[in-house]
């Protein structure tokens, strides 16, 4: 059996669980009852023994694309001569931060002649683990039972038990008659306390209305015009999923393990919130008006720093979880043979200085919007300030979380200065008490030392680390901190350099240097940075240009990778990727406005 490209995947979630649904209608990969579960459906990972939920018709024609602003995905057969839709999507409803459904829904519904759907549910638990045991709960209700994960399977249609471990069904689609399926995430230890009910067809059909209209509800929410809106509302969407409701942690991705080489073996759990990733997207939805999600996560980062800015840590889990062990499960083969499949993360215990500036930038976008600090949080940007200033002049893992030796990243540097500046900048709005003189010191020496030995004055170009001349794109984000100026001379030499050196196929490789880590093709996030650079440089041709090689590299449902591989023309690596959404919408935002910022940094 041969494994789809990932851009053949659609993503589906509700703000606690997501999945991912092929194109011909195969649930592949599903995390339930949070983003970073161990899957109940892994066939993404090992097309034998992951596990799926699929709804198909061989040899039908198929076409697809998400409602409205919505994630419900819609799916049309055409067989036969006759045509159905199946709608797959998470239950959604007002409140569902504290009280959600935990229901994955999926409804045939006939549009004209007969089509004939084959359903299939195989869940493997704990990442294709453990085969759950199928128990007859009632009529068309089954519950999957199995280690500590249990599901409960309920339809309108006769389903039958194939064997202990797998359902089937023929589902018969005529015009204007629907079939449902639930899927909904149970206890196991619970279907033993209770009966399981099973819903009603217009419960199901209600809450597919329901779930439209909290979609909407949310994007109307938006306030950004111009001919990039419909995509800026896309991504901004897949970022609402990525975002974890009970804490307001936001994941950098809901997949573990793609690969980002094919072959290779960088293959990386990207299930769990990052504070730079995560800071750059409620960055990207303020500019889009958004203004809940950034506060929810502001405070889930002082929560899971005890309230100590000394102890702020990389990464975490998205329920504030500080130990994320990284380990290999080898009974997986990997998507298309890439072994190992690794869930956890280890950089968890790597030092990446840049967590300080992103941290301190965020607190102070909240106080430009009119929310000042309260005493807790300014102790708590006191510690981290100052931590910044102790451990600037350390080497580090830097953006890219280099596994070889640590050094010292000219875009860390920035981040440590933003850290300190930003805390200046804080202290006298909010009229806070602060060592001042001590800060403004250690920002003056902090700068002098990038201008000097993170710059190239041969070149006139910003570098990728102290006393290198290699480039890397990550500094294309230093003038979004106001170290410089955007328009500033040594930025445009340093832009048309990076796509100059950096390039391929259009796009840009992240550097060109190794350090541990194996260098892909093109990393899409920062094809999106060049193009926000050009355009706030008021160069409107290469701006669009760059991002519409990029934004051309995304699914037919305008879903993007962090990789591109530019001689297969397929997406590589975790699947959507936050990090490249947010990207895209920041670029969309500085095409849209085409306006020159100036630095008014100390």
């Amino acid at each position: 059996m041969s494994y789809p490209p990932i851009g053949d995947y659609a993503l589906i979630g509700d703000c606690h669980s997501s999945a991912l649904v092929s194109r011909d209608g195969s649930i592949d990969w599903c995390c339930t009852p949070r983003l970073d579960s161990p899957s109940v459906f892994g066939r993404l990972l090992d097309r034998e023994r992951g596990g799926f939920c699929s709804i198909g018709a061989e040899g039908a024609e198929t076409s697809r694309r998400y409602v409205n602003n919505s994630l419900v995905l819609e799916t049309t057969f055409r067989a036969g001569g006759g045509e159905a839709r199946l709608y797959d999507f998470f239950a959604m409803r007002r409140g569902g931060r504290d009280r959600p459904y935990r229901q994955l829904i999926r409804i045939v519904e006939g549009v004209r002649g007969r089509v004939e759907l084959d359903m299939r549910a195989s869940p493997r638990f704990d990442y294709g683990e453990v085969q759950p045991w199928f128990r007859r709960e009632g009529a068309q209700l089954y519950s999957a039972i199995g280690g500590a994960q249990g599901l409960l399977f309920a339809s309108d249609f006769p389903m039958e038990r194939v064997d202990r471990h797998n359902l089937a069904a023929r589902i018969i689609a005529r015009a204007g008659e629907r079939a449902r399926l639930s899927i909904r995430y149970v206890e196991p230890e619970l279907l033993d306390e209770q009966p399981a009910v099973p819903p009603e067809q217009h419960e199901l059909d209600g809450r597919l209305d329901e779930t439209l209209t909290w979609w909407e509800q949310w994007a109307s929410e938006a306030q950004f015009d111009g001919p990039y809106v419909a995509g800026a509302i896309r991504s901004a969407a897949v970022l609402k999923a990525l975002t974890f409701a009970p804490t307001g942690a936001i994941a950098a991705a809901p997949t573990a393990s793609l690969p980002a080489l094919i072959p290779g073996d960088a293959n990386w759990d990207y299930r769990y919130s990052w504070v730079r990733d995560s800071t750059f997207t409620v960055r990207a939805l303020f500019e889009l008006g958004y203004e809940k999600e950034p506060e929810g996560f502001r405070r889930f980062v002082e929560r899971s720093a005890a309230g100590t800015g000394t102890d702020i840590q990389v990464v975490y889990g998205i329920g504030g979880e500080r130990r994320l062990t990284e380990m290999e499960l080898e009974h997986l083969e990997g998507y298309r043979g890439c072994a190992p499949v690794r869930i956890g993360n280890g950089a968890w215990r790597q030092e990446q200085l840049d967590v300080y500036g992103e941290a301190m930038d965020l607190a102070w976008r909240w106080y430009e919007r009119g929310r000042s600090p309260d005493d807790d949080y300014w102790e708590f940007i006191v510690d981290m300030v100052d931590s910044a200033c102790e451990h600037w002049t350390d080497p580090d893992r830097g953006i890219w979380e280099v596994r070889g030796e640590p050094r010292h990243f000219v875009h860390s540097k920035v981040m440590c200065w933003t850290a300190v500046d930003r805390a200046l900048k804080l202290a006298e709005a909010s009229a806070r008490r602060a060592p001042t003189d001590r800060w403004e010191r250690m920002r003056k020496e902090i700068r002098e030392a990038i201008d000097g030995d993170g710059y190239d004055d041969k070149r006139g170009v910003f570098v990728r680390e102290f006393g290198s001349r290699g480039l890397d794109a990550s500094v294309l984000l230093i003038p979004g901190v106001d170290f410089c100026a955007y328009d500033d001379d040594r930025m445009m030499r340093t832009a048309d350099a990076i796509a100059e050196e950096l390039g391929v196929g259009g796009l840009l490789r992240r550097y060109a240097e190794d350090d541990g880590v194996e260098e892909q093709g093109a990393f899409l996030p920062c094809s999106f940075w060049l193009a926000e650079v050009y355009a706030r440089q008021g160069r409107k041709e290469p701006a669009r240009a760059w991002f519409d090689r990029t934004v051309a590299t995304a699914n037919d449902l305008g879903l993007f990778s962090e990789q591109f591989d530019v001689d297969a023309r397929e997406l590589r690596g975790n699947f959507p990727q936050g990090l490249t959404h947010l990207s895209h919408i920041a670029a969309a935002v500085a095409l849209s406005e085409n306006r020159l910022p100036s630095a008014t940094a100390g």
